[in-house]
């Protein structure tokens, strides 16, 4: 059976690699790739059956488990996907983490931990594939950035500033590299119907007062973002670079 068209951006010979690809936004993004002809490695942070599904609904050709929390792990991702690969063509940094507490009681511990893989582990990744793009002259950056960049939430305030973060270090790459070819975006989600969500948007009450702030009246879903993303990564999105994306319903309004 034919994709829809609107996964046929062309992707072949290109490789890929999706970090938190295991599930959600991540896993549709590495799916929409691999069906459009790219080669996916996908990253989880821990090897076994979870990383293994995944890459199988993908329909990827590999998985490397590195948990981007340690510097070790995101050292090894690197040298497993450039030793499987021969090199990126598409880097989609997608891995993150949130810890929810009020600002004013917020552990230390809990701040690096988001600290190290928000932006020390992406940053590493950008140092190593980024580069190399620019040598080959062509490149696709595509971080996963979140609604929080512009509406903060009380409970959010570390998640929110590394992700703010991460945005500016996206812009001020892309406009390093904007002439060899690369570009360099990120696509904000809002909120989107994922594992990690459908708990939370199945209460009734909290449902509502989250559509309220939704123009579109929904959550989003993960197919939302990756289709977006499969855009970004396409020569379609060539002249498109240092942007934030909302994929959010009009929720950042």
């Amino acid at each position: 059976m034919a994709e829809p068209a609107h996964l046929q951006a062309d992707q072949t010979d290109r490789r890929a690699l999706v970090t938190g690809a295991t599930q959600g936004i991540g896993l549709a993004i590495a799916t929409a790739l691999a069906r459009s002809g790219a080669t996916v490695c996908l990253n989880g942070p821990t090897a076994g059956n979870e990383l293994d599904t995944a890459c199988r609904a993908a329909g990827a050709a590999f998985g490397i488990a590195a948990d981007l929390t340690r510097t070790a792990d995101v050292e090894q991702l690197i040298t497993g996907a450039t030793g499987q690969l021969g090199g990126i063509d598409i880097l989609v940094l997608n891995a993150a983490l949130q810890e929810r507490a009020p600002w004013h009681g917020f552990e230390r511990a809990a701040l690096d931990r988001q600290w190290e893989l928000n932006l020390a582990a992406n940053y590493r990744l950008m140092q190593a594939f980024v580069p190399a793009m620019a040598e080959r002259g062509f490149g696709r950056l595509i971080a996963i950035g979140s609604i929080q960049q512009v509406k903060e939430h009380p409970d959010m305030l570390a998640y929110a500033a590394s992700k703010a973060a991460l945005e500016s270090m996206v812009r001020n790459i892309a406009r390093q590299v904007a002439a060899s070819g690369v570009t360099c975006n990120v696509l904000a989600p809002g909120a989107i119907a994922t594992a990690r969500n459908r708990e939370a948007l199945a209460e009734p009450a909290y449902r509502e007062t989250v559509l309220a702030r939704i123009p579109a009246n929904r959550p989003g879903t993960p197919e939302d973002c990756a289709e977006v993303a499969l855009f970004l990564a396409s020569d379609a999105a060539r002249y498109i670079t240092g942007t934030t994306l909302f994929v959010d319903g009009g929720m950042h309004l």
